[in-house]
């Protein structure tokens, strides 16, 4: 994955479109949840720090399905695994949508989160295996269609937030999605494959090469970042423009249209360019997104800025994600439950941390600590990446 492949192809079959559907129900799921945080926050009268802990509950749900995904996987197969994780998140937006206090609330992002991780990183492990080689594109652009379905439902989120309804009605959103899509594609599924091995013969267990977790380490930062704008940018847009924070959740479509438009476009390039080149262009565009939103009071540049961030942030999440994979040595199975750990931890660490950081100096200052993490991503790329590439 790290040399240019420009003859290489993409296949959109039925068992891509239903991991590609699946992701896009997803993005109904974190998207939603995301810009729920200052809402909940507004209501329960919690400061930015205390906000924070939904998405701390979002990454323990994570880490916990990551440290089993493997064993799961290979005791009931991936359909299996998949179809209940998209009945656990369900489960756990009804927690939400129907939570009386602060416990209920953290409950819920705590329960969604670890039965949607199970879901998400499962589709990475067969879009990777289905499309060989040109994985890391599948995986882009089934983000992408993802991004998509992340657009819709936070227009309707904003639209409903504003409303009689209030945002608790936002949080069906992926309940009734998932219900269709279980009813109309359930039967639909990839070829069989091996699972994983799970407890390899003597000497035992071959262990991970350093590129391996420096390439957890670059996930953790994209997530973080990603985390850090979905929860805490309308919050920034708000203070810096003047908007209400439920009108401000719409600059979360802004930046999710960049993203849509940029997993598109992204998936060609990695067709084409070595991952790791395409990726570090990547933070290096987000970046420039972020110095323009977070220098702007002008509500349409802040609103430039977010999209132009997403832009960049489209590739962060399936290219370092794809990274991860490529160098588990053929374990796409294990290394899907190692990122949903690293993953797990960035999205937990990152809002916390920048709500802490919010609570003492203001959330304008505090959004320092995104170019900060990119920055981190950079710099841990350029040293893992294999010679050849």
């Amino acid at each position: 994955m790290t040399t240019p492949t420009s003859a290489l192809a993409l296949t959109r079959d039925r068992p891509t479109w239903l991991a590609y559907l699946i992701l896009a129900v997803f993005a109904t799921y974190v998207y939603g949840l995301a810009a729920a945080v200052p809402l909940i926050r507004a209501e329960f009268n919690l400061t930015q720090a205390v906000a924070g802990l939904h998405g701390t509950g979002m990454a323990v749900g994570a880490i916990v399905i990551g440290l089993a995904l493997p064993m799961i996987t290979a005791r009931y197969g991936r359909r299996a695994v998949t179809w209940a994780g998209m009945a656990g998140m369900s489960t756990g937006m009804v927690i939400v949508a129907a939570a009386p206090s602060l416990p209920f609330t953290l409950l819920g992002y705590t329960v969604a989160s670890g039965f949607a991780a199970a879901s998400l990183y499962i589709q990475m492990a067969v879009l990777s295996d289905h499309h060989g080689p040109a994985g890391p594109a599948a995986i882009s652009e089934a983000n992408a269609v993802g991004v998509i379905g992340g657009i819709l439902s936070s227009y309707v989120f904003s639209l409903l937030a504003d409303s009689a309804l209030g945002w608790r009605a936002a949080m069906l959103i992926p309940v009734v999605l998932s219900a269709l899509l279980a009813v109309t594609m359930s039967k639909v599924w990839v070829p069989a494959r091996e699972p994983d091995t799970i407890t390899p013969p003597s000497p035992g267990r071959m262990p991970y090469s350093w590129r391996f977790h420096l390439a957890g380490v670059v996930l953790m930062c994209c997530v973080a970042t990603e985390f850090a704008y979905t929860m805490w940018s309308a919050e920034v847009l708000s203070q810096r423009t003047g908007l209400s924070v439920a009108t401000a959740t719409t600059g979360i479509t802004a930046m999710l249209a960049g993203m849509a438009v940029g997993r598109f476009a992204g998936a060609r390039l990695t067709l084409r360019f070595p991952v790791h080149l395409v990726l570090v262009g990547a933070l290096l565009l987000a970046m420039s997104g972020w110095a323009l939103f977070w220098s702007s009071t002008v509500i349409w540049l802040a609103y430039a800025g977010l999209a132009l961030s997403g832009l960049g942030m489209s590739m962060h999440f399936p290219l370092s994600l794809s990274r991860v994979i490529d160098s588990s040595d053929g374990r796409p199975d294990q290394a899907s439950g190692a990122a949903s750990i690293w993953a797990g931890v960035g999205s937990g660490a990152g809002p916390l941390v920048l709500g802490a950081l919010g609570d003492g100096f203001g959330t304008h200052t505090a959004f320092l600590l995104a170019p900060a993490l990119m920055g981190l991503a950079i710099g841990g790329i350029l040293s893992s990446r294999r010679p050849s590439g």
